[in-house]
Formats: structure tokens, sequence, C-alpha cells
């Protein structure tokens, strides 16, 4: 045992043959209790205190039983536990004791906990007195007393697991709360056990401590004999007050829990409407029995419980449906981009606990497009319910039709706007479409409300590109004001575009620009692979959290297979200025003789000279020409001609002389393929020539 001479109460070397004389003057016994062998001495007047003859016992708490009344003993040894568990130096009580002659009188026990250097309780040194002629006349009230603190704890027991069941939305949110928040602290339970009937059998969803779980019970009959299965069957609560009685019970279960001391248990069905839907089983390892009110409140317990339970599951149903939806209205699959590495995410919203709001509007696509070409997509419907969900689903479809179509980007937009605002719906969107021709990295962009996108250059710098835009589809068709401006940027190899929503930019309390920046330099230090990168950015939106749901595209341009044969060209021509025309011609005669493509350097001479002539004719400003060559199954060259007028060309007919009216028709027969793109506020023409290999 430890030093008695070191604790609170200190008692004679001889103790307990010679008690303390100041105790036995004041009619107090004491005793001196070894935890870890379970003895407890007592000395004689301890003994009058109980009412017993020394040899009556024999240094056991258990002897002491025929003298405490159950009731009595379950309330001293709550306050016992409570003081060795919650780390207390000391604890008292008032008790009843049932004399020899079967009278009642009250005791007062005073106890001063010892503990070893790692806080572990070993011996309790205490005294124990008579205090009949203290609350003689007040036995009445203290035990009304007693009787409305024991009722006070209960209550209390209740609102707290409530309160903590009240924020659970989930199943496991329901099983966290009972095990580690309130629950077992409050109640007091060693070990808790929980199964929910599925199919006509129960499956076991949580037990603990971990090492408690017994084999061959994770899903068992209701008809087998268990305690669960008991609750279950006979919808009523399930109390064990002994090992004895569990035992005798429940024998297939009693052998494989035996080793957790377990004293006595509640198993409490958990019933919504009549209808049992899973049990629960608190064990305990420190009580005996259970009074009426403990029964009450237990039961009351598993009411509150089962109806939190409902409640999650119900959610997780409504989210399962909202979920699919969103995946169904999302594509199921991302076609492959020859010349690009492409990655999508979508994560859903987390929203104060209402059902079905943890889905909205947020989309991406990725649309093949004639000629190589590939549509990227960033989209987001207003609100977070099933109808934003389903919004977004109608107009991803016409989206992607208009733009498979052939239709310009600006058109795209302008087309769904319409589309929106003629649909039964009060909602608007956001979006943002790019058209990619890989093979020249020219993307036209045109936006609708949406948030700019960002650009990974190779040398692992991020910027911000700023693309004029329209109001939101809807908006736009209602106001009559459906012109999406053109933005145009090039991607190099090895650069990659980022599209995402405001989910992943917009954070409470702070301004979208500095969203942009803190999101500027997560790419720019992020991963190389678009995957992983896509990956690192949804993990760092969910850490953060948000009310608001994310989707994200990530496209990044391969560099060509094989080297490029020559570099990109470009020279400015100003009207009335002969010189950088006939220096643009230089260029071009050179390159394409230095390129190996002389074989037809007379027809791209001659196309090239229509085609700036006709953008100095016909436009206002400067022309801009372009020159790219480009190697892969086949080497082409491509001219571009810029110039700052939206007005398409178009095929006329030749004048008397002859002279005018021919342009578009020599480009039709000398250019293997030809087209006009829009860039910003003018346009592209560009042609391209399919020339033979070296040798």
């Amino acid at each position: 045992m430890a030093d008695r001479g070191a604790s609170a109460l200190s008692l004679p070397d001889d103790w307990p043959a010679h008690p303390d004389p100041i105790l036995a003057l004041n009619r107090m016994g004491s005793f001196d209790w070894d935890l870890d062998t379970g003895l407890m001495q007592m000395d004689a007047q301890a003994h009058e205190v109980f009412d017993v003859r020394p040899d009556e016992y024999d240094d056991h708490p258990e002897t002491l039983a025929k003298r405490v009344p159950p009731d009595e003993s379950r309330r001293l040894d709550t306050a016992v536990s409570r003081a060795l568990k919650d780390g207390s130096e000391n604890y008292g009580a008032y008790f009843r004791i049932r004399r020899r002659d079967g009278s009642l009188r009250w005791t007062h026990t005073q106890g001063y906990i010892r503990r070893d250097d790692t806080g572990r309780p070993r011996r309790i040194i205490g005294i124990i007195r008579d205090a009949t002629r203290e609350l003689g006349e007040s036995d009445a009230r203290l035990d009304q007393a007693a009787r409305d603190e024991a009722r006070r704890e209960q209550t209390s027991v209740v609102e707290l697991t409530t309160a903590a069941l009240a924020h659970a939305r989930t199943v496991q949110d329901v099983i966290d709360v009972l095990k580690d928040t309130h629950g077992l602290v409050h109640l007091g339970a060693t070990s808790l056990v929980m199964g929910l009937v599925e199919a006509g059998r129960i499956r076991l969803v949580a037990e603990g401590p971990a090492d408690s779980f017994v084999p061959g019970t994770r899903v068992t009959r209701i008809d087998e004999p268990y305690p669960m299965s008991e609750a279950v069957r006979t919808l009523g609560p399930c109390f064990i007050e002994s090992p004895q009685e569990f035992a005798e019970r429940y024998p297939l279960l009693w052998p494989h829990i035996i080793d957790l001391d377990i004293t006595s248990a509640a198993y409490l069905p958990l019933i919504v409407q009549a209808r049992p839907i899973g049990a629960m089983g608190l064990l305990y390892s420190d009580r005996y029995g259970f009074t009426s009110e403990e029964r009450n409140i237990l039961v009351a317990l598993g009411s509150s419980i089962a109806q939190s339970l409902q409640r999650a599951m119900f959610y997780e149903q409504e989210m399962d449906l909202a979920q699919g939806l969103q995946q169904a209205m999302l594509p199921r699959t991302i076609p492959s981009v020859p010349g690009a590495d492409v990655a999508v995410r979508y994560r859903a919203a987390t929203i104060g606990g209402s059902v079905g709001r943890d889905i909205g509007g947020d989309w991406y696509d990725l649309i093949p497009l004639p000629g190589g070409r590939v549509g990227a997509v960033i989209g987001d419907v207003q609100g977070h319910d099933t109808h934003a969900a389903a919004v977004m689903g109608q107009l991803r479809i016409v989206l992607r039709a208009y733009a498979a179509e052939g239709h310009p980007p600006a058109t795209v937009m302008a087309r769904a706007s319409v589309f929106l605002h003629e649909l039964d719906t009060d909602r608007s969107a956001t979006c943002l479409y790019a058209e990619a021709d890989l093979s020249t990295g020219v993307l036209q962009m045109v936006r609708a409300g949406h948030i700019d996108p960002l650009v990974r250059h190779t040398d692992g710098s991020c910027r911000r590109v700023t693309v004029p835009g329209g109001l939101p589809l809807g908006l736009s068709a209602e106001f009559g004001r459906l012109e999406y401006p053109v933005g145009t940027i090039e991607l190099d190899p090895g650069d990659t575009l980022l599209l995402c929503t405001d989910g992943l930019v917009e954070q409470p309390g702070a301004d979208l620009d500095d969203g942009m920046r803190t999101l500027s330099a997560l790419v720019a230090t992020g991963p190389d692979d678009v995957r992983d990168l896509a990956e690192r950015l949804i993990d760092v939106a969910a850490e953060r959290g948000g009310d608001d749901d994310v989707a994200l595209l990530l496209l990044r341009r391969r560099g060509p297979e094989h080297p490029q044969s020559g570099r990109r060209l470009q020279r400015r021509v100003a009207p009335g200025d002969p010189g950088a025309l006939s220096d643009a011609r230089h260029m071009i005669r050179t390159a394409v003789a230095g390129w190996g493509a002389g074989e037809r350097a007379d027809e791209i001479e001659l196309v090239a000279d229509e085609l700036i002539t006709n953008a100095l004719m016909h436009t206002e400003g400067s022309a801009v020409v372009t020159l790219r060559a480009f190697t892969g199954s086949e080497r082409r060259l491509r001219v571009e001609v810029e110039d700052s007028s939206s007005a398409l060309p178009r095929r006329r007919e030749a004048g008397e002389s002859g002279v005018s009216g021919r342009g578009l028709l020599l480009v039709e027969l000398l250019t293997d393929v030809w087209g006009v793109e829009a860039r910003g506020g003018g346009k592209a023409v560009w042609c391209e020539f399919v020339v033979p290999g070296p040798g």
C-alpha cells in the first residue's frame, strides 16, 4: 500500500487495532480501501456504524451488501465512480444502512483518493459516521432533495443528448454523438452497441470500445436469443441488472463479453411510428440494477435517438436521390482530346442540413467540334436544389447541341440565353464557353456573367485572363442584350487552361479578386499533371468547406509529337504602307522555301496576298499576317490574316472588268481548307496547305 502518512487523513501506525482517538470521540469510524486488491479494512467504530460484528466482515466491501439497500448502494457507487473517473481528490455522500432490526438510518462517508504518479487511483482512506441525529428531522426533506437532484440530473442527460443529436445529419453523425461527444459520458455507460433493422435482420452499425465486437453478431436474425433481438421482437426495453442475470438469460452472448467486466445493461428498442427501426444497447461496468427513474430516462432517450435516426436515414435517402440526379445531369464520360490532357471534378456543397440543398446547378462539359477543335464549358445555374440541377441538365444539353452544329461561340451563348429565358423557370445562369483549336493553340472565349479563367504557363506562372463578358444566360435575353464579345488567347504547348465555378474562389468575408489571387498562387505551385492538380484543388475546397458547390475543368495543351519544322512568323501591314506589304510577301516567300514547301510556294503566296489585300481594302486599320508550320500525320502550312472588322467575307460576282470578286474563289480553289474565326472585336481569315514531306 501507499504511504499512509502522506494521505489527507492521517491514521496511526497500528491502525485499525488502535483507531484514532479523535475520530472515536466523534463517533466516526475509518476505513482504508486498497483499490488494487479490492480489500477494505475498517476499524471497530466503522463496524458499529454499519452494525456488523468483526467476525461478520471479511475486508470485502461486498459483505456489506446486506446492510446497504440496493438503491443506496447504487447511489454510493455512482458517487465513488464519478470521483475516480474525473480526477477528484475526495468525495462525500449521505446514504442509508439497514440495521439488524430492519430499521434504516442515515450515515455519511467522506473518502480521500490517493493516486500514483500517472494519476491512477490506488487507494481510498476515509471516514464513516452516524448521521441520524444530523438528519433525523430532515430525513423526508433530504430524501425529497435527493430525488429532485436525481430528476434534475436525468433531465440534464436528456437535454444534453437531445441537443447534440439535433445537429446529427447522417446515421454516422448519430453514432458519433452517442459514442464520442456526449452520449457515453453523460449516460455513464462503458460500452455501446447499435443495430438497424434491414430486411428482417439486425445489422450492427456501431460497437465500442474497439475491441468489444462479438464474432457472429454483425448480422443477426430477429428471432435469435440476443438481447438486441429481444428488444426489437418485443418492442420493449430489456434491462439486465447483474452479471448472473446476463449469463442466465443470454448464454450465447455472455462468454464473449465477460472480459469487459459488464455488471448491468440496458437494451432499448428504437421505435418510430410503432415500427422498430433498430435497437441500442448500453453496457455498464460500475453499477448494478436500475431505479424506476433511470429506466424511464433510458426509455425516453431511446425514443429521442430513434427520432434522430429516422431523420438521418431520411436525409441520406434524399441525398442519394439528389446526388443521383446531379450525377445524371453531368457528363458520364469526358471524351479524349487529341493534343490535350483534360481533368474534370465536381464537389457538392454542404449547406445547413436542409435535405436536398447539397446539390446545385454547377456543371462542366467538353464538346468535340468539327475540324479537330474542342469546346470547353463551365457554368452555374442559380440556386442549390433539385430544380437547379434539372435546369442545369437541360441547359447543358442545348448548349452542347448549339456548339456541335458549328455555330461560333457568341452565337452559341446567345442561343443558350434565349432557351433559358423561354424555359418555364425563374433561374438564370452564368457560363463561360471556350472554343480551342489545339493545333494552333488559339482559344476563342465568351463569358456570360461568369468568373474569368486562369492560364498556367510552362514556367509555373499563373495569370488571370480577362475576358470581355455579357449578362448571365436568361437575363441577356430578357433585357434584349444578346451581344457576347469574343476574347482570343493562345495556349502554347504545355500551358493549362483552368475553368471553374465561384465555389472554388469565393470565401466568406473575402473579396473575389483576393480569392482569384489565392487560387492563382495555388495553381502555380500545384502539380504539373492536370489530374493531380484537379484533385488538389478539390481537396482544398473540401477542407475549406463553404456553402457552394464546385465544378472544375482543366485543359492542358500537349506539345507536338514531332518537332515543328519552324517557328511562328508574324508581320503587321498598315494601310498605305507598300513597304510593309512587300515585307510580308518576302517573309512568306522566304519561309515557304525554307520550310520545304517550294512546290506550293506560288499558291501560298497568291492566297496570302489576296487575303491581305482584302483586309486592307474592305476594313479599317491594319492587317496582321501569321504564318505557321505543323508536322504530324501530315505537314501543313497555315496562313492567318487578322483584321479589326467583324464583317464576314462573302463571295461576290466578278465585275465587268473581271478584276474584283474573284478573291474567295481563288481561296477555295488553291487551299486544302479555309475558314473564318471571330477574334475579339474582329476576325481572322485562315487557310491551310498540305505540303509534301522532306525528300
